[in-house]
């Protein structure tokens, strides 16, 4: 059988997309394979009851040099440039400023001994000082950031990060999972519920095997989750093995969401925001009412998100409830009830939530982001130098695996003419 593509990509996240936008920009023959029944990967909204929440990521970070901005705008897509909830604690609640502050201040501090850590052990968690009482509110902070404890956090990796970041975050009203599944360019073949099993190289590209049967094209961008990389789940060629050790050095962490609907009028602000619990390490942040809907959302990292995939969504919902409670009176119970909640750590097509470096491994995306033969080509978050976990880090690495595969296949039809 012939070449029937130029190029394929494997996944259909903003990774996958990106890449096909740009290879459709240079008329170059694309077929996307995605495993699951829908596009997106970590980007997905859903609606419920009636609004479109963000399952995965939701914020356009560093919006103003994020690349989405431009399709959003490009495709009439409304972007929100108002402050995030989190920028406007919810009135009603009974804080202590000064431990706020405190808090606040304990995590700054963790933040610049990173900077000593970073070029010593690299281990961010020997950047806590023992016996401070804030070291909870770091670890659950580190936790919606990288998904892990400090001591599975490389600190160079981390600051990589931070030091990238504009500050600017944005909004998609109609939610950042429509948005990426949205944008792929109609010229570019797509075949959904379609699990790549192997990938071999030929004489002249490679063979990609599914169930429905073998497809060969010049090159393949593998844009698929470290997670899924490191596994075997997919059959990659003999000399890979490099790449999936970068890939097991770059896991995912743990995030999840939980989304609570407001059954009855309440002084729940719209458009605010709460944190649980200052001292509880598992304390989730609350997006309270988010563009006025009667939603509260629970974001949860690390140890917090390990109750929802070790102990299942109930328990992930008592605990939330718990915390609401104790910010709100314990009459908020008869207000609140369950809507939805993720569960991307149990996902076999993901199995996470965005990828973390080990402790002295942050150069594993540098190795993970480099070509195989000029055949096989790797994007996705945990590719990026700096914006990686971000949903423009994967379409820019998408970007820059389709220029790759592009100059790989000009320089053969060269040597070939």
């Amino acid at each position: 059988m012939g070449r029937e593509f130029d190029v394929i990509i494997v996944g259909g996240g903003a990774a996958g997309i990106g890449a096909a936008r740009w290879l459709a920009a240079h008329s170059t023959a694309a077929l996307l394979l995605e495993a699951s029944s829908r596009l997106g990967g970590r980007a997905y909204t859903q609606d419920l009851g009636g609004y479109p929440l963000d399952l995965g990521c939701e914020w356009l970070h560093s919006g103003d040099r994020n690349a989405w901005v431009g399709v959003a705008e490009a495709s009439g897509f409304p972007v929100d440039r108002g402050d995030p909830p989190w920028a406007k604690a919810h009135p009603s609640i009974a804080e202590d400023v000064d431990d706020q502050e405190a808090a606040r201040h304990a995590y700054g501090d963790w933040e610049e001994r990173l900077r000593i850590v970073a070029s010593g052990s690299d281990q961010a968690s020997d950047a806590l000082e023992p016996g401070v009482p804030w070291n909870a509110y770091v670890r659950a902070i580190a936790g919606f950031m990288s998904g892990v404890a400090p001591e599975r956090i490389s600190a160079a990796d981390y600051l990589a990060y931070d030091d990238a970041s504009t500050g600017r975050n944005w909004n998609l009203p109609l939610g950042y999972g429509t948005l990426v599944a949205a944008s792929l360019p109609s010229s570019t073949a797509l075949r959904l519920a379609t699990p790549v099993e192997q990938i071999d190289l030929t004489a002249d590209g490679v063979a990609v095997t599914t169930r429905a049967g073998v497809v060969r094209a010049g090159a393949a961008i593998l844009t698929v989750s470290t997670a899924v990389l490191a596994g075997d789940a997919i059959r990659l060629p003999a000399g890979v093995d490099p790449w999936r050790e970068a890939a097991a050095a770059l896991p995912l962490g743990c995030n999840e969401k939980l989304f609570l609907e407001i059954g009855r009028d309440s002084a729940f602000e719209p458009d605010t925001h709460a944190y649980g619990n200052l001292h509880d390490a598992r304390s989730a942040a609350y997006s309270i009412r988010p563009n006025g809907w009667p939603v509260i959302e629970a974001f949860l990292g690390g140890d917090g998100a390990r109750i929802v995939k070790e102990d299942g969504p109930a328990a992930g919902f008592a605990h939330v409830s718990a915390e609401l409670a104790a910010l709100f009176g314990s009459d908020v119970a008869s207000a609140i009830r369950p809507l939805a909640a993720t569960s991307w750590s149990r996902m076999a097509s993901i199995g996470g939530a965005y990828s973390c470096a080990l402790p002295g491994r942050s150069q594993a995306r540098a190795r993970l982001a480099q070509p195989f033969e000029d055949r096989l080509f790797f994007a996705g978050e945990a590719t990026h130098p700096f914006d990686f976990t971000t949903a423009h880090g994967a379409h820019d690495s998408g970007q820059r695996a389709a220029d790759e595969a592009m100059a790989a296949l000009g320089n053969r039809r060269g040597k070939a003419a």
